[in-house]
């Protein structure tokens, strides 16, 4: 049994990290900390935990988590948590961080992308990636965890196998991303309100989203050279789930029974990856409130058509975070995660 803390747990991520804690055989969840909802019940703020959780929350000036905790996930904003970060490195705990701040390992890179200072470079080299199915080894052994982005998890995961094969053309890559409302967080901005999402679906920062160099840094490293993506990012009304759709040019003529045993290869064994029988497209009604990434595949003459779908705040972000969790303190990886997505 381990002690675990969640720094920012009023947010989509907190929530869906505390559903998840609240079940799981192997923790104690033993503190909370939220600025605005400081002195209250984490169950007021969100009615679905009551009778499963109900610590009060603290803010992270009152709250010492190096003193209480085994292991803290930090929900903080970018840069908001790096101080944070870094004491609880500092007094010798493990951090599974899920923003963006350790994601990329050239702090220039982020200071771009990101539009602010990384103060906190000393980290970068000893943070891992935290994706499984690419750095399982070197996650079970780290202290930080970068947990990954949403929209780069179902990107990677579907164009890993063919990068790591040399099939296709590493140049010309096209992401085309669809995701639910809840990817932007858990705020009152003007562009999330009900009337200006609802039966409407948009295209944003288009050319300019910050996943983009973290989708790069890692399809990098699984092929051995340089990756480009074009990332196109759409926002539909839904609550959850992100269904990418990633477009490729193979180097050379393959058929498609050829390439999806390629991905059955590379994932076999894999709990939460389903490489979906020929035929069958991902789609996002079957991975909500689940940690699988479903994957299908098409072919149109050399372009290859890769489907993926997640739960953008479960293998999108907090059952990635517990999946990571489990790894670092050797538990079965599936532990508090095995289990069906909602349906209908």
């Amino acid at each position: 049994m381990i002690k675990v803390g969640i720094a920012g747990a009023s947010g989509y991520t907190g929530a869906e990290l505390l559903r998840l804690l609240a079940n799981h055989p192997r923790v104690r969840i033993a503190a909370l900390t939220s600025e605005k909802q400081a002195g209250e019940s984490i169950a007021k703020t969100f009615p679905s935990l009551l009778g499963l959780v109900d610590l009060p929350c603290e803010s992270l000036a009152s709250c010492a988590l190096e003193d209480k905790c085994d292991l803290i996930f930090s929900a903080l904003p970018h840069r908001e948590g790096m101080p944070v970060v870094g004491r609880l490195i500092q007094a010798g705990k493990k951090v599974i961080d899920l923003s963006a701040d350790f994601r990329l390992k050239d702090h220039g890179t982020y200071e771009k992308w990101y539009g602010v200072e990384h103060t906190h470079k000393d980290l970068l080299p000893r943070a891992v990636y935290g994706l499984p199915e690419i750095h399982r080894g070197e996650i079970k052994k780290a202290q930080l965890v970068a947990n990954p982005g949403c929209y780069p998890t179902g990107a990677i995961l579907g164009l890993a196998p063919l990068l790591k094969s040399g099939c296709i053309d590493p140049f010309g890559i096209i992401v085309d991303s669809k995701s639910g409302t809840s990817g932007a967080g858990r705020n009152a901005g003007l562009p999330l309100l009900f009337a200006e999402c609802n039966e409407g679906v948009k295209a944003y920062n288009i050319a300019a989203h910050r996943h983009t160099p973290e989708m790069e840094q890692e399809l990098n490293g699984v092929a051995g050279k340089g990756v480009k993506v074009t990332f196109s990012p759409h926002l539909v009304p839904t609550n959850r789930g992100i269904l990418s759709t990633l477009y490729a040019r193979l180097l050379q003529d393959q058929t498609l029974d050829q390439i999806l045993e390629l991905y059955k290869k590379f994932y076999a064994g894999e709990p939460f990856v389903r490489v979906l029988d020929k035929g069958k497209l991902a789609n996002t009604r079957y991975v909500l409130g689940s940690n699988y990434c479903d994957i299908g595949l098409a072919q149109d003459g050399r372009t290859l058509i890769v489907t993926t779908a997640i739960d953008n705040l479960m293998k999108g972000a907090s059952g990635a975070a517990v999946q990571n969790m489990n790894l670092l303190c050797g538990f079965p990886e599936e532990t508090g995660l095995k289990g069906a997505g909602l349906f209908p």
